[in-house]
């Protein structure tokens, strides 16, 4: 009586098993490779409240920027067709604070793009965000 013998290669269980380690670590790696490159997006982050207004309207911009020790300044814009205002403060690298808030005050009617650049040396643009916001004319003209 002949007994057929299979290598390990061949037996279906061992080589399902293979197949799921291999798959579950292509998935991390994957899942690992996602998060880095989510991060290195996530330099700066802005919320600019009110989104919506009456003129003349008081902007708060609250900027959150991810500690790193080539951060060196943080600007921010608010800008309309016939509006610019902009602040700027400079950043101790890692050291700087997480959170920093602008205050515009008394911007005219007009539909506005805030932005914030994070700037590393040399005045480098690290990374950039931005948000709209409207200011609507109120009824006594302003």
């Amino acid at each position: 009586m002949a007994v057929a013998r299979r290598s390990a290669s061949e037996r279906p269980g061992k080589s399902r098993k293979n197949m799921k380690t291999k798959t579950l670590f292509l998935g991390l790696l994957i899942g690992i490779t996602t998060a880095a490159g989510a991060d290195d997006v996530q330099r700066i982050t802005i919320r600019v409240s009110p989104a919506l207004s009456f003129a003349p309207a008081n902007l708060v911009v609250r900027t959150t920027i991810a500690s790193d020790p080539e951060n060196r300044a943080v600007q921010v814009v608010a800008e309309s067709a016939e509006f610019y205002r902009s602040s700027e403060i400079q950043l101790e690298g890692e050291r700087a604070p997480r959170t920093s808030v602008f205050e515009f005050r008394s911007l005219p009617p007009g539909r506005y793009e805030v932005r914030a650049t994070l700037r590393g040396s040399r005045g480098r643009e690290r990374a950039s965000v931005r948000q709209q916001v409207n200011v609507i004319a109120s009824a006594s003209g302003s």
